[in-house]
């Protein structure tokens, strides 16, 4: 007669209870605090542009995007399409000539550079972003807009088959007039770019310099060349941090005021040339009407604040998504 074996235990999950120390709590609740505190804020900026920008926004309704003139002062027209434009010609500007010397300068410093000269160059770099805005703007005016007149005219006359390139001159005359280059998008634009340069660089940096070294190393063993390495490794892992980058500075160039107002002359007409001196941006709107606006064109200018907001903010939303979602973004933080 064979014995009755009792039952073998079902095996269940084991509870893990974690006991955390109260320096571990304090800094977890401080840490969340911070966090949801920055939050807080940015949907308190939003809500306070919203409300105070709604008067405007209802009395003009979808003409407040489709509006070149700004005058909301006795009830008249006004609305950012001309200025939404400008700031948008002004950013892309800026990148198209910022991501290619700062792609160029990250992967220099991290890959090219000797180790006694990384840390200056960084340095210098990163020094670059404290300079302030006026700063940038004075030398813009100053020094690079006599500098760029005669490229303007070099682009006008050589490119301007490309609508953007595009300057007309006056009835009759078969030379641009003096001064018809000065305070172009395409000017503020190049001051802008010297601001977004460290921006850009030092998130493509960051990323260049996380790439791993075993498949550098492996790379090099299989007879790779320097660049070599650098097209098979270096910028498919940083692919994300070259896109984070780029859209960072965009986010950057796109609410410049202080130099903008400095080198661009204000006009709200809606223009797609880049090299005469027509166009303006929503920042240099605020900057020059604050002062001299009444209750309702003060509405006006928070409306338009709101839609320079949304579209900073949109920017640097997809920016984090795409670094988040790179192979290089799990450890790196913008």
């Amino acid at each position: 007669m064979t014995a009755m074996l009792p039952d073998a235990p079902t095996d269940s999950p084991r509870r893990v209870v974690v006991r955390r120390t109260r320096v571990d709590l304090a800094y977890r609740w401080t840490s969340r605090l911070a966090a949801c505190t920055v939050l807080a804020l940015l949907g308190a900026i939003g809500f306070y542009l919203m409300r105070r920008g709604y008067d405007a926004i209802d009395a003009a309704g979808w003409s407040f995007f489709t509006e070149d003139k700004w005058s909301p002062t006795g009830g008249g027209e006004f609305g950012v399409r001309g200025l939404l434009m400008g700031t948008i010609l002004v950013a892309l500007t800026a990148l198209l000539i910022a991501v290619p010397i700062a792609l160029t300068a990250a992967l220099y410093i991290t890959e090219y550079a000797p180790a006694r000269l990384r840390r200056p160059l960084t340095s210098i770099v990163d020094l670059m972003a404290a300079v302030p805005s006026i700063v940038y703007g004075l030398f813009g005016f100053f020094l690079l807009q006599p500098q760029l007149i005669p490229m303007s005219e070099w682009l006008a006359e050589n490119l301007s088959f490309i609508p953007i390139f595009e300057v007309h001159k006056l009835e009759g005359t078969t030379r641009y007039i003096d001064g018809q280059f000065a305070s172009s998008l395409f000017i503020s634009g190049v001051v802008v770019a010297c601001m977004v340069i460290p921006i850009c660089c030092a998130v493509m940096r960051e990323v260049f310099a996380q790439a791993p070294p075993g498949e550098k190393e492996g790379a090099l063993a299989l007879g790779a060349t320097r660049w070599g390495v650098i097209r098979t490794v270096v910028l498919p892992f940083g692919r994300g941090g070259i896109i984070g980058g780029t859209m960072l500075g965009l986010g950057r160039a796109l609410g410049e005021t202080i130099a903008v107002a400095i080198v661009l002359s204000f006009n709200t007409d809606f223009t797609i040339r880049i090299l005469e001196g027509q166009g303006s941006t929503i920042s240099t709107l605020i900057i020059l009407k604050f002062g001299e606006s009444d209750e309702f064109a003060l509405s006006a200018l928070m409306a338009a604040g709101l839609a320079l907001f949304t579209m900073t903010l949109l920017v640097n939303v997809v920016a984090g998504l795409v670094i988040s979602k790179s192979r290089s973004g799990a450890s790196t933080d913008i």
